[in-house]
Formats: C-alpha cells, structure tokens, sequence
C-alpha cells in the first residue's frame, strides 16, 4: 500500500497537440498486489485538477478563445508486467531491485460540476520504473495515458457549450473523446515479508 503524488495534464479539444500542458496537481493511494516477481494488479484511487486554453490552438472555435479548469476523481484497476524479477536483490531468487514496467488497465472517472456531472470509463495504459529501497519500501515513477469514453471534461460553466463537439464530428467509442494523464513518484510499503525463512 502506498501513496502517490504529481502532475496531471489534460488532451482534448482545449489541448490536442500539447503533452504535459497545462499541468496540474494530483495525488493518490495506491494497493497493489504481487502474484510473482514480475507480475502485479494494482488498484489506485487518485484526484486531480485538469485545465485547458485554446489560446495557442491552431484551429479557431466559434465565440472567441476559452478555457476551463475542474477537479477530476479517478479509479481503477491495472495489470503490471516487471521486465525483470523484482525484489531484493538476493542472487538466489534472480531478483532485482531497480526494474521498469508496463502496464494496462480499466477503469472510471468521475469529474463534478460545474456544469455536469461527468461518469466516464477510462482505459489507463503506462510504463514506470521502480526501485525497492528497503527490504518493505519501494519507491517509483510512472507515467501513464487514461483514455475516455466521453467528450465531456472541457465543458464547464467557463466554456458554455463552446467545446462540445466544436466541430460537429461525431464521436463514437473511444474515438474524438478527452483523455488525460498522470506523471507521478509513489512510494509503498509490503504489507507481508516476501520471504519466509523454511524453518519458520
């Protein structure tokens, strides 16, 4: 179990092209649960901010230039795979402190007002690195994209109806929607010893 802190960015029609614009705060718990050395699912409840401006946009959007800003929640479920065993270090279990991942997930986001209440699933897909500090403490970087079902994060009270479907294409599935992403440091603390000595 553990906890995580960072930046969080926003991708939409307020921020199409720009990675990491427009940064903002989050932070988060994490549980994750090892089935071996090189695989883990992780589950994580996260907040934070997101926000946009088509200042600097390329395309022009009817009404004039906007922007938004609003508080998001975040929860879901995730695969992980080490590329290599991860542990202690101890030469006669493989293992090695410092490893990177990958890793996929599903999960949901749920965005207050103003304006709507917005329900979305999300798919969270990423890759981090990890290094076990101590024998119960690991501490790691991750970064990773959360993919929507809804066009619906940049419409707040701040942007009338200006952003929702600006240019008249209809959105379907995963496609045309906003999406969002996390750039952070965790650290966690091995609730159980990963080895038991035989005699015990």
């Amino acid at each position: 179990v553990g906890g995580m802190l960072g930046g969080s960015s926003y991708y939409g029609d307020a921020n199409y092209n720009g990675f990491l614009n427009n940064t903002n705060v989050m932070g988060g718990f994490i549980w994750r649960y090892n089935i071996n050395p090189r695989m883990a699912v992780k589950a994580n409840l996260a907040m934070a901010k997101i926000s946009g401006s088509t200042t600097d946009a390329e395309n022009r959007f009817p009404g004039g230039d906007v922007e938004f800003s609003r508080t998001l929640y975040d929860f879901g479920a995730q695969f992980e795979c080490n590329f290599f065993a991860y542990g202690s270090g101890a030469s006669y279990k493989g293992t090695r402190r410092l490893v990177p991942y990958i890793f996929a997930g599903l999960g949901m986001t749920y965005a207050p007002e103003p304006a709507e209440n917005v329900f979305a699933v999300n798919i969270p897909v990423g890759a981090g690195i990890r290094y076990k500090f101590a024998p119960r403490w690991n501490f790691g970087c991750e970064l990773s994209f959360r993919f929507t079902s809804t066009d619906n994060l940049d419409v707040t009270n701040q942007t009338a109806p200006i952003l929702n479907d600006p240019y008249g294409i209809k959105s379907s599935g995963f496609k045309n929607k906003d999406s969002y992403s996390f750039l952070s440091i965790f650290i966690t603390y091995d609730i159980s010893p990963k080895y038991r000595r035989c005699n015990n």
